[in-house]
């Protein structure tokens, strides 16, 4: 993000464009200028969740109530020194900045392949080093800080340039964040979250007048002296050429001996030393390659331009940047109270991209901490598939046409082999029974409404045939067990010790506070947790798009990880249940939750047969390091009576453990439909392709 090598410019070698400040005497000296009024701070959250996220456990799917909690610490320490946040979030990629979010993406991929290696190696998280966010971290982090009491704001464009504008249009005493884009801005001042010492509330400032000083270049300069240099926008490959000739005219002996140094204060000479004209800009466009989008100048420096503001770079007739009136076309046959529904939901972040979709038929999905090399299991956009593909129809029901065909959907879905060259073309599927019209879902009163809406909401994951059952469930397990049923469903390789350590997980979640979660101690990890932890926080995102889509069936706390999930919980759990530890252990010797346990995993083994799918034992204790316990090892399932047997095939009932080719169930729930283009490497002489039905 930012400008390319500017921060290190900045830290190293302008020393007096940034300071060490102190916000609440800030914040006092603001109040003394502006009586009435209070001290606002305007937060770029996309780029602080690394510094938000401090628990020491990062790879095991999220420390959730710990994040909360931080979060929390956060909120209260600038509210005692009476700073109000504000805080954005990108609620889109915009096309001209695609190119650059594909680039960052594949290289996380590289680096989650670095640590899963790590992680098989040496049984253990790598260190702070090889830190990445857990997955789902900035989906969740709005709700959480919404839940806090905060003021969220989605983006209908870039946050940096919504960023950048609320701070100017509000007076706002500064913005927070990590991006040197603000820099750029003619905006309000720009503090480092990465600095910042929330006891103290000191942090360092940057100051973009300093700055021009020691480049000699205005104000008003910065944007192409930004887009010269690099942005997301312009890729540094464009305008090396430009970059090599004013080294080449500009670069004098006295200069730096380091090259990034060198050319940053070329170019600054360059610009310095030509008419402010557009002009000039014109005369900078022939110096980009050949066959190169020669506006793409043009493009860069309005990206910079707030409401009001103007460039001498730019023609004379060039008013307001066109991104500071982006305009979202609404499909004609999208109802228009409907439209508005949507983005007001989104901007208020109240929804899950619903919006997304109406608005532009598109959709992105982040990294996830999965193993492209485990075969066993397929990544989340794949097991995913089926789900969305119901949820889109949910959203585009109006949209169909003459012949009852579902507008396409472009996603862009970061998965394993995806070069992401091109969006996945992905046809929405009706519900079984029919989808009802988001009218009918989002606008109807009464409890046959909210019947529907629930019933819509299990159908999109094919969980209908359950409705009653789960209905009779308290609202977060049965959030819990519809995404259980659908892994189950969709996942040959869940075995009946995945279950318990998920369905354990989730009751002894209850009661356990953020410190005492904290103090959990884990001897291992296990990559194959590790990734079915991300695979139920993904499952997450898709209740809450699907609870979006219809209506909010659910209150969205009921579906968020820190109510449901522990990433070092669950892996503890799993490698429990893994070496069979006794029921009783694995529930911590709580007798009330003996029942619900039995109930649960009934009520998922009972769907799944209905569907054809048995799922079957498969321990993998062999894979831990043996743990100290304080009794015996016997079977999670000593007693046969306890869990009703037909659910359930143990190797010592004669039936065979599955290979990890051997299929488990053939349905609809397997494979994705067309369109999708599945980049997951097959088993060794195997394709993708409807599995046989598992033997009744």
């Amino acid at each position: 993000m930012g400008v390319k090598g500017l921060q290190w410019f900045v830290t190293s070698a302008c020393p007096d464009a940034y300071t060490v400040v102190n916000l609440k005497e800030m914040a006092e000296n603001q109040r003394s200028s502006y009586p009435g009024s209070s001290p606002v701070i305007v937060v770029d959250a996309m780029s602080c969740l690394r510094q938000w996220y401090t628990p020491e456990s990062w790879v095991c799917g999220g420390q959730w109530r710990e994040y909360l909690s931080n979060l929390d610490k956060f909120i209260n320490t600038f509210i005692a020194a009476g700073i109000k946040l504000v805080f954005y979030f990108d609620g889109m990629v915009e096309q001209k900045k695609r190119e650059e979010w594909v680039k960052r993406r594949l290289k996380n991929n590289k680096e989650i392949a670095r640590i899963f290696q790590f992680i098989k190696t040496n049984k253990q998280q790598p260190g702070r080093q090889m830190f990445f966010i857990p997955s789902g971290l900035a989906t969740f982090t709005r709700f959480a800080l919404k839940s806090l009491g905060q003021e969220v704001i989605c983006s209908l464009q870039e946050a940096d340039y919504e960023v950048a504008t609320y701070g100017l249009q509000n007076n706002c005493m500064g913005i927070l964040g990590e991006d040197t884009d603000y820099l750029i801005y003619d905006t309000s001042p720009y503090f480092s979250i990465n600095k910042l010492c929330l006891d103290k509330l000191e942090t360092v400032m940057f100051s973009r007048q300093n700055l021009c000083s020691r480049l000699g270049l205005h104000v008003t300069d910065l944007p192409l002296f930004a887009c010269l240099l690099g942005t997301d926008i312009v890729p540094e490959s464009a305008v090396e050429g430009i970059q090599n000739h004013c080294v080449a005219s500009f670069c004098a002996k006295s200069y730096r001996s380091d090259k990034r140094t060198n050319t940053i204060l070329a170019v600054a000479k360059y610009i310095s030393t030509i008419p402010h004209s557009y002009n000039s800009l014109m005369v900078l466009e022939e110096m980009l390659p050949l066959g190169s989008d020669k506006s793409i100048l043009v493009k860069g420096i309005e990206s910079y331009l707030l409401p009001g503001q103007q460039s001498p770079w730019l023609p004379c007739n060039f008013s307001d940047s066109p991104a500071a009136s982006v305009k979202q076309v609404m499909p004609l046959s999208l109802d228009q109270e409907i439209f508005q529904i949507a983005k007001e939901q989104h901007v208020r972040a109240e929804s899950y991209m619903a919006y997304n979709v109406l608005s532009n038929g598109e959709v992105e999905c982040s990294n996830t901490l999965e193993d492209e090399y485990d075969t066993e299991l397929l990544g989340q956009a794949h097991i995913y598939y089926l789900a969305r593909q119901h949820i889109y129809s949910v959203l585009l029901e109006s949209g169909k046409g003459i012949h009852g065909v579902y507008p396409i959907v472009k996603e862009w879905f970061v998965c394993a082999g995806n070069s992401l060259q091109q969006p996945d073309l992905v046809q929405p599927r009706e519900l079984p029974g029919g989808t009802p019209s988001l009218r009918t879902l989002w606008l109807s009163r009464g409890p046959e409404a909210e019947k529907l809406r629930c019933c819509t909401f299990l159908s999109c994951f094919q969980l209908q045939d359950v409705a009653e059952e789960l209905q009779a469930l308290e609202a977060s397990i049965a959030a819990v067990c519809s995404l259980l049923i659908y892994l189950a469903l969709q996942v040959n390789s869940l075995s009946v010790e995945d279950l318990n350590a998920f369905v354990a997980q989730t009751l002894c979640l209850e009661g356990k506070s953020a410190a005492q979660l904290a103090d959990l101690q884990l001897a291992q990890i296990d990559s194959r947790a590790v990734q079915l932890g991300s695979l139920f926080i993904r499952g997450l995102s898709m209740l809450i798009m699907s609870n979006s889509a219809c209506g909010f069936p659910f209150r969205m706390d009921v579906l968020m990880p820190w109510n449901l999930f522990d990433g070092k919980l669950f892996q503890k759990k799993y490698q429990q249940a893994h070496r069979e530890w006794p029921l009783q252990e694995l529930l911590e010797g709580n007798e009330s939750w003996l029942s619900k346990f039995q109930n649960l995993l009934s009520l998922i083994c009972k769907a799944c047969s209905a569907k054809g799918r048995k799922i079957q034992s498969r321990q993998r204790e062999n894979s831990f390091v043996p743990e100290r316990r304080e009794r015996g090892g016997a079977s999670c399932f000593q007693d046969p009576g306890r869990i009703p047997p037909h659910h359930y095939h143990l190797p010592n009932q004669g039936c065979p453990r599955r290979g990890p080719q051997t299929p488990a169930f053939s349905s609809e729930f397997q494979t994705p439909g067309p369109g999708y283009r599945s980049r997951r490497r097959p088993l060794k002489g195997q394709r993708f392709q409807l599995a046989p039905r598992w033997p009744r």
